[in-house]
């Protein structure tokens, strides 16, 4: 979202014009999907903007890997052309992102890491909701008859998932919408239909002027608390 000639993303402002710079949250980093057998199970790891809710990359896995994790984060980085020291990646405490191979590319990268804290476990709301909406999909099967099938689902729900789902918490636009940056000409369209309705009818609103949803400014993860001075003033 362009807010003052900035990017927002994080809470903070990303000094561009350019729909480059997020916050990432690489989740738990990954859930289990039921394989074709008992206690058989695909990893599908992914990687969400907490500001648009995208997801920028994702794959699908039979194990959990820090290798991995590794080439995921190289090739998502790669593919948003992300600059240098604009990225923060929150995971979780897990081996994989916790491992050194990935904290050696995160260094490499110049991309700040941030772990959720130990024993909470809802620490990236984020990945979790959107893990939530995969499995709570009419479609979505209680078991993949191969990786390929477990792939080739999880490949046509993220393109319904960020370009067709309509999110409450960021004024109901796609991810795509927030994103790419367009969701100010949606809102401005949004805007256009629901003043002409009200001049067309006004006696159908009984409060006030429609309007459409806002849009959000800010995304965290552990906001951190203001600090307030305790100085007192000199007599």
């Amino acid at each position: 979202m362009l807010r003052n000639g900035h990017v927002r993303f994080g809470g903070r402002p990303a000094e561009t014009h350019q729909f480059k710079d997020w916050q990432g949250a690489a989740g738990r980093p990954y859930t289990k999907l039921h394989g074709p057998v008992k206690w058989s199970y695909f990893y599908l790891y992914s990687i969400i903007d907490i500001y648009s809710r995208y997801i920028v990359g994702w794959l699908v896995a039979t194990r959990e890997s820090k290798e991995l994790a590794e080439r995921l984060l190289a090739d998502t980085i790669r593919k948003q052309a992300v600059n240098r020291g604009r990225l923060t990646i929150h995971a979780d405490n897990g081996s994989s992102m916790a491992s050194k191979p990935v904290a050696f590319l995160l260094a490499d990268l110049g991309i700040t890491k941030t772990h959720s804290r130990p024993h909470v476990s809802n620490d990236n709301p984020y990945s979790e909701a959107h893990f939530k909406t995969l499995k709570y999909r009419p479609e979505f099967p209680a078991t993949f008859g191969s990786i390929e099938d477990a792939r080739a689902f999880c490949a046509t729900f993220y393109a319904w998932y960020n370009t067709e789902h309509r999110h409450s918490g960021i004024g109901m636009h796609t991810p795509t919408d927030l994103h790419h940056g367009t969701a100010v000409e949606v809102q401005a369209r949004r805007a256009h239909v629901l003043t002409s309705a009200y001049a067309t009818h006004p006696e159908r609103f009984v409060r006030h002027h429609p309007t459409p949803l806002a849009l959000p400014t800010a995304a965290w993860i552990n906001k951190p608390e203001p600090v307030h001075s305790t100085n007192e003033p000199n007599n």
